[in-house]
């Protein structure tokens, strides 16, 4: 396929679905900071902890299931914009809550709208890239979430003196982006599979002669026709042959990313560093660096993702992250667990899921889903990780607290290797492949599972 790519306008479409991941990163990470002062505001036990970091994560369940139903029936534009006033209520009634129970409720509801744009950004992106950029916009995904973490952690540390109701003020600091969100997202178009599935063929055309072309617009409306299943996508299509074996790879994804440890390094590193040894401000401003080594290895992913592939890039970070981890165990057992160790093997591990994880999985999934089937389809895989996500993040403080550091740390190491030995397996490489090509590789594949 010959193609003209519009660059400038593929990078405008794509930050601006981007800016869905900027807040999803602000909120899961704004706690972080904020965790120590809630633990004192409202006397938390472990548990307790555990259920006000987790509460916006079991948010997210819920949030990515209703967003998956409702995406092939409204659009992916008219749900970001929904989803980007939700951000900003639920910031100030997190800001302004009174009781724990009001407190953990307002995250919850936040959870719904990180859940819904963990769904609906990555699919954006990529149904309006081209397949030759798709991986890199998938990374600018990924970065914005890094970069809303590092701006979390900005404000976290310049807010920890405000006085008694400084928490209040860490999270009340989202509803800025969030309008900027809401005003990138009325500007932006639907995305022509979109158009195309409610038979808007001229105005699918349009977006995709403005992104790669006439003659390439041409090809992939004759292509998207083709492909376009006559039914209504219901919970059944999910069954067909093609779909289900892509479900399964997409959710074993899903639950590894986050039994690895991903989120609960994040959320707690404050508790991290401070068991290592290091006082309360010492730990905010390390979680500074945790997020620019993030954003500085997101970057690397940038480049790389679609030089050398999905899967290569899978199975290293995998590795990687394992390692860390592994050496993060054995200063525990050797009595040598203190900070500035703990902070090097802590930015290795980071490193590794920036460069090779992060972006990859939030490219890889919505990539390997048929178009008719995609919104319903990316519920299973986004459900899942945030039900992984929010049991690992609920049980993190009880875990390395009580159970043992050595034993949590070499939990979320065993499944970091467990992860990069599922991608060798049964990962597929969907590198420079359309969606509607990728489409076809699952459904003629003889193999359980298309491995390159």
């Amino acid at each position: 396929m010959s193609v003209s790519i519009n660059l400038r306008y593929i990078i405008l479409l794509g930050c601006t679905a981007a800016l869905g991941g900027l807040l999803f990163g602000f909120d899961i990470a704004i706690i972080t900071g904020a965790g120590p002062f809630l633990s004192k505001e409202f006397a938390l036990s472990d548990l307790g902890l555990g259920w006000a970091f987790s509460s916006l994560l079991f948010g997210c369940v819920v949030g990515c299931f209703i967003a998956g139903r409702l995406t092939d029936r409204y659009g992916r534009k008219k749900l970001l914009i929904v989803v980007a006033i939700l951000f900003a209520v639920t910031s100030l009634a997190t800001a302004l809550a009174p009781t724990f129970t009001l407190f953990v409720t307002a995250r919850f509801l936040a959870g719904l709208a990180v859940g819904a744009v963990s769904l609906l950004s990555p699919m954006y992106v990529a149904e309006v890239s081209p397949p030759a950029v798709r991986g890199r916009m998938g990374t600018l995904y990924q970065m914005s979430i890094v970069v809303g973490i590092i701006i979390s952690f900005g404000f976290n540390y310049l807010l920890r003196n405000a006085g008694a109701n400084n928490w209040r003020w860490m999270f009340a600091t989202g509803v800025a982006p969030s309008a900027v969100f809401f005003v990138f997202v009325l500007l932006a178009p639907e995305t022509p599979r979109f158009l195309a599935m409610k038979g808007k063929f001229q105005e699918a055309f349009d977006v995709l002669e403005r992104t790669s072309g006439t003659k390439s617009a041409q090809e992939q409306i004759t292509e998207i026709k083709a492909n376009m299943h006559q039914a209504a996508a219901t919970w059944r299509s999910l069954l067909r042959p093609g779909v289900r074996r892509a479900l399964l790879v997409s959710a074993g994804l899903a639950i590894l990313i986050h039994v690895s440890g991903i989120n609960t390094i994040i959320d707690y590193a404050p508790a991290i560093f401070q068991s290592a040894g290091w006082k309360v401000d010492a730990a905010l401003a390390s979680t500074i660096i945790v997020g620019l080594t993030e954003f500085a290895f997101t970057l690397v992913s940038f480049w790389v993702i679609d030089k050398y592939g999905r899967k290569p890039l899978y199975m290293v970070g995998s590795l990687g992250m394992a390692l860390s981890l592994a050496v993060l165990v054995i200063t525990v057992l050797g009595g040598w667990f203190h900070g500035p160790i703990v902070l090097t093997f802590i930015m290795i591990y980071l490193a590794f899921f920036s460069a090779c994880i992060g972006p990859v999985f939030w490219t890889l999934v919505p990539e390997i889903f048929p178009n008719d089937v995609r919104g319903n389809a990316m519920i299973v895989p986004v459900l899942m990780q945030w039900g992984a996500n929010a049991m690992a993040v609920l049980l993190f403080p009880y875990a390395f607290n009580v159970i043992g550091k050595a034993l949590t740390l070499g939990f979320l190491a065993l499944m970091a290797l467990a992860q990069g030995i599922f991608t060798w397996l049964y990962v597929p490489e969907t590198k420079n492949k359309r969606l509607e090509e990728i489409e076809e590789y699952w459904v003629s594949s003889k193999h359980p599972v298309p491995v390159e």
